[in-house]
């Protein structure tokens, strides 16, 4: 196999495992209805479940978005590394990325993509999603944390994996920044929507 269609096919079965939101069927099998009518933003993520259906809905939430991840990168690493190189892996995680963000089966309008966008750094560079976790778990901002894991993620890249490694993080950054931006701008005037991921697991932790 070529390295070309190696790459392709990376972004394709990360696009296709991208493509299964954890939100909607654990939203579809508490509530009867689709995500797009849970709260005011009608998100299919882990903040929008775990603000509306609670804690233990909302971390079912971020394990399947993880996972569907790291099943992409796994793939990944076992039948494309060899071929297109340690990329594949970046590649396999921004096709989930653009599955979870833009799902043909929901007319491509899906999640935001900070869980996936998180884990696919991670897996790829794991210093740097490790980073991003920190930046979203102490702000409570998840759509800061989204912008922040790929820029600060973009400039090692560059360096030390290579141009198109940096440009895939780039292509992230970029993703991450459209799909958030709306939230972003109303941090300045505290309106931005925040999860205490940390704090309710504290509180689930403290009633056992």
């Amino acid at each position: 196999m070529n390295t070309l269609a190696a790459k392709a096919l990376c972004l394709l079965i990360g696009y296709g495992l991208g493509m299964i939101l954890t939100a909607e069927i654990v939203t579809r099998k508490m509530t009867g209805k689709p995500c797009k009518y849970l709260g005011t933003s009608g998100n299919p993520g882990m903040a929008n479940v775990m603000a509306h259906l609670g804690f233990v809905p909302g971390i079912l939430v971020l394990a399947g978005d993880l996972l569907k991840v790291v099943a992409a990168v796994v793939i990944a690493q076992i039948f494309f590394v060899p071929a297109a190189g340690h990329v594949a892996v970046l590649y396999a995680g921004l096709g989930a990325v653009l599955g979870h963000n833009f799902p043909a089966w929901m007319k491509f309008n899906g999640g935001k993509g900070v869980a996936a966008t998180c884990a696919a750094i991670f897996l790829f560079m794991p210093g740097f999603g490790t980073l991003g976790m920190v930046v979203v778990f102490a702000t409570k901002y998840l759509c800061l944390g989204g912008a922040a894991i790929p820029a600060v993620f973009m400039i090692p890249a560059f360096l030390l994996a290579g141009r198109e490694a940096g440009i895939l993080a780039l292509i992230l950054t970029v993703l991450m920044f459209l799909r958030n931006w709306k939230q972003i701008r109303l941090i300045p005037s505290g309106r931005a929507e925040q999860v205490d991921v940390l704090g309710k697991l504290r509180s689930k932790l403290a009633k056992h």
